[in-house]
C-alpha cells in the first residue's frame, strides 16, 4: 500500500498536500483500493466555503457510494476536471492525476490535526 510521506492524512481517508495556503486533496490508495472500481466523482462546491469535516462531494465505485469530507476549511478552489471523463484515474494514481479538489485554506492551524504518514499506516493496519 502507497502512502506518500510528503502529504497529510485523516481518518476519513483523504490526502491533503499543502503548498503555502492551497492544499490539493483526495482519497488515499488505501481507500479506492476498499472502494473497488471508481466510476463517478461528484463535486459540487467550487466556489464554496466549507467548515473542516463538512461533505464537499462523493465517490461512486461499482458498488457503494460514499460521502467525501472537506480535510480542512477552506474554499474549494478547483475541482479535476479530468475526473469526469476519466474516474479511474482515482484507482490508477490517487496520489497524481487522481487527485480530486484544491482549497484556499482558511486556518492553517487545522493542518496540525492532520495525521502523518506514519499515524496513518497505524490507522490502516
Amino acid at each position: 500500500m502507497n502512502i506518500p510521506a510528503e502529504l497529510k492524512y485523516t481518518k476519513d481517508h483523504e490526502w491533503v498536500k499543502i503548498e503555502g495556503d492551497v492544499a490539493t486533496v483526495g482519497i488515499t490508495d488505501f481507500a479506492q483500493s476498499e472502494l473497488g472500481d471508481i466510476v463517478y466523482v461528484e463535486v459540487e462546491t467550487v466556489d464554496e466555503t466549507l467548515d473542516q469535516e463538512e461533505v464537499f462531494g462523493t465517490v461512486e465505485a461499482v458498488k457503494t457510494v460514499s460521502d467525501l469530507f472537506l480535510p480542512l476549511s477552506g474554499e474549494i478552489v478547483e475541482f479535476n476536471d479530468q475526473l469526469e471523463d476519466e474516474p479511474e484515474l482515482v484507482n490508477s494514481d490517487p496520489y497524481g492525476d487522481g487527485w480530486m479538489i484544491k482549497i484556499k485554506i482558511s486556518d492553517a492551524s487545522q493542518v496540525d490535526g492532520l495525521m502523518t504518514a506514519d499515524a496513518y499506516k497505524d490507522l490502516v493496519g
